[in-house]
Parts: structure tokens; sequence; C-alpha cells
């Protein structure tokens, strides 16, 4: 019997399964993987096509490195920030700068680049040569405490707009998200980005000031009961921390049609990695510019007039990166795949890092029209050992391919959450991957 040709529908569904990119080139390797971490990949095109990638390194090796760092933790650890440069399509990678902060993001406006991350201060430094050198790094605040990742940037009319974490409630033990503040900076684009007064900083509150347990009872969230305002011991090394947000990414909804549309132009939504102890949901918030450009944080709501705390989004529970593409208007996310997160913790491999939902070592791509429902396009790599992680992802669009750097390991990592190589992938035609 002659077998039924196979259909474009299966062709595709076979596809699917193939990582999309699967292959990497290295960006950076640690020369001392027990003690020298890899965090925080970035990366951003230039107009020539150049691609630019910053990370940090951590660990308390690095107290023993030369050139510019910065401590943390009151002196007790440090972290030291780093950029390479690409002129080949990311196959090959050059350095080009140290800096003293980490969790920073490169970014362009008006043709200048820009760095900004934090050293508990925020601090930014700028390159006007596509990268080759670089200002001294100054700080656009005094006394306070940031934390952040390399998320997204945003741009509307003349004005740009990116997010990171203020730590708001410091007394609160172990891995504090719960009392971070997603706050929004808003500058213009042809302003210098190096004056601390062409920046706006929204109002937040932190997570634990919003925070209501009847409102979210009903989604089995959190996953696990923990304390308010220490970690509580599940086992032994599964430590879960109080319910918290982190790490936003920014979007806005410009299609009439949506619910959460604004006719103004005035409103943005953050989308953040929601830390509950289980997977699928990432937190939502809304922030609303004034007539007199001041940005207010507050939570959605619903047609019903629920609030809207946590929506679904594969991979949420780990950082994430969202990216509109302005050729389609579809967003686009790239984020760690959970596979067994209803798993036991006495049944977890011994090479999972954590809790059941930390599983670093599959990053997936997806689409959406509205940031809600979201449609798989594909694995973009993944592993068999959990020590080669491919995680805490990050993008950009080149020509008609995704560009992503990652954090990720081989078997010389210590584990999937402290990695030792920072690496460069490339999805290409993306486009073609909706549907």
């Amino acid at each position: 019997m002659k077998r039924p040709k196979e259909s474009q529908i299966e062709a595709r569904s076979r596809e699917s399964l193939l990582p999309l990119a699967q292959d990497f080139a290295v960006v950076f390797r640690s020369a001392r993987p027990s003690s020298i971490y890899c965090y925080t990949p970035g990366i951003a095109r230039s107009e020539t096509g150049r691609l630019i990638a910053t990370l940090d390194v951590g660990g308390h090796g690095v107290a023993d490195l030369c050139g510019p760092k910065a401590s943390r933790a009151a002196g007790a650890r440090f972290g030291k920030g780093k950029l390479f440069i690409s002129d080949d399509g990311g196959v090959t990678w050059s350095h080009r700068v140290d800096f003293p902060f980490w969790h920073a993001r490169p970014f362009f406006a008006a043709g200048a680049l820009y760095v900004l991350g934090q050293a508990s201060d925020l601090m930014i430094m700028a390159s006007f040569d596509d990268g080759d050198s670089w200002t001294t790094p100054v700080r656009l605040s005094f006394g306070e405490k940031w934390h952040g990742s390399a998320c997204n940037v945003h741009y509307n009319g003349q004005h740009l707009y990116l997010a990171m974490d203020q730590r708001k409630d410091t007394d609160i033990e172990g891995w504090n998200v719960a009392g971070l503040a997603p706050r929004v900076l808003r500058a213009q684009i042809g302003a210098n980005l190096l004056d601390r007064a062409a920046w706006t900083i929204s109002s937040a509150p932190a997570f634990n000031e919003i925070l209501r347990d009847g409102a979210i009872d009903w989604m089995g969230v959190p996953f696990y009961g923990t304390h308010e305002r220490q970690p509580r011991q599940l086992g032994a090394n599964r430590v879960c921390a109080p319910m918290g947000w982190l790490e936003p990414n920014i979007v806005q909804f410009r299609d009439p049609g949506h619910i959460w549309y604004d006719p103004t132009g005035k409103t943005l939504h953050l989308l953040l990695r929601a830390n509950t102890g289980g997977t699928g949901y990432a937190a939502l918030a809304k922030v609303a510019e004034n007539d007199d450009g001041e940005m207010r944080t507050s939570i959605e709501r619903v047609p019903s007039g629920k609030k809207a705390l946590f929506v679904p989004l594969p991979g949420g529970h780990l950082k994430f990166f969202i990216l509109c593409d302005p050729e389609t208007s579809l967003f686009w996310l790239i984020s760690s795949q959970a596979t067994d997160s209803m798993a036991k913790l006495t049944t977890l491999p011994t090479g999972r890092y954590n809790l059941a939902n930390n599983e670093r070592h599959r990053l997936q791509l997806h689409f959406s029209k509205n940031c809600i429902d979201w449609c798989f396009a594909g694995i973009v790599a993944a592993s068999s050992d959990e020590r080669h992680a491919r995680n805490y992802p990050s993008m950009t669009i080149d020509g008609d391919d995704l560009a992503v750097l990652c954090r990720s390991g081989d078997g010389a990592a210590l584990d999937a959450q402290y990695t030792n190589l920072i690496t460069f992938h490339r999805i290409r035609d993306f486009r073609s991957l909706s549907y």
C-alpha cells in the first residue's frame, strides 16, 4: 500500500521536535568554574550589524581578579561586568571592556551605545563608536539598592523605557524577591543618558505590599507554603523563598482590539518572573503615565473587576525575555521549559538545582498576539545533562534571525545555577515559525 504523502502540518510538527539553535559559539568561558560563575547575558545589535554582548562574573574567585569590579553583600562578594563584540554574526567574539557593575543590558539610543546595570546603585556607561571605546561609568542613583537582569528595552515615540527591581523591603531573609519593587526608567532617546536628570523613574510597590492571599487562593499559588519573611526548608538542599517577582520585561499593547489597549499610548505593562514555587505563570503590573510625566504602577484588572496579579506564561518561573517584532507586531518569548515540576522533592535528579521548577537545561520559543495566548514555536536548545544549562536568555532581531545569548554550562560547571559559559545561538528565519 502506498504511503500517504506527508502533509505540511505533519512535516512542520516533525521539524519542530528538532532544536532550532542547538549549535553555539562560546562568548566567554570561566577559567575557574568552581569559584567564578557566569551571569546576566545581554545582547544588542548596531545599525552596522555589529553584535554587542554583555555579561558579568560572580563567585568568591572574583575577588582575586584584576581590573574594575565592585563589591556586594557588605564587601563579602564581588561582581565584574564584561563586554564583547562580534562583526561576523556571532561566530567569533572579541573582548572590549570590563566594568564595575552587573545585571547590565546593552542598548542603543540616537546612535550611542549604552550599558546600564547596578552595583547597589544604578550605573551606566556609553560608547559613541559602536563599542570600541567607553566612557567612565557613572551613577544614576546614590545610596539605593537595585536588582535586575538583562531584560528588554522598549521604544515608544521619542522615549525609551526599561525596568529594574529596586530593593524596597530589605529585611527579608534569604533570596529576597518579596521585597522587590519593579520600577520603570524612562528617558528621551536623544538625551544624554549619562545624566541623571535625563531619567524619570516610576513609583512602584514591593510585591509583599500588594499581595492578598484571598485573591490568589484558587490559583494554587503559592505552590509550597512559605514563611512571610524568611525561606522555608523543604528538604535537603531544597529551599523555597517567600513569594515574589523580579526581572521585568516591558510590553505595550498597540492592537485596538486588545482588552488592555490604551488609545492614548500612555500605558505599559510589565511581565515579571514569578517566584511561586510552581510554573506556567508570570506576574503582571500596569504602569500608567500621567500628563505631567509621572509614572504610577498598579495591578491590572480583567473585565470582571478582579485583579490580575498572575497571567499564563510558559517559563514564567525563571528569567525570560520578550521582544515585539515591528514587522509582524507579534511578541516573541524565549524562556526555560519545565517538564517535571510536579515531582516530589525526594525524587528529583541529583543534578537539579533546588526545587523541581528549577529545570534549566531546556530553552523554548513561543509567539503571541496578546502576551496571554502563547503558541509554541520550538525548542531552542536542550541537553540531557542538567549541568549543561541553557538558561537566562536574552535576544535581539538580526535581519531574519533571532540572535540569542544565554547562561550555559558543560561538564566543568558546578551545577545548573552556577554555570561556566556564556553562549551565542542563532534562530534562523524566525518569522517562518509563526502559524
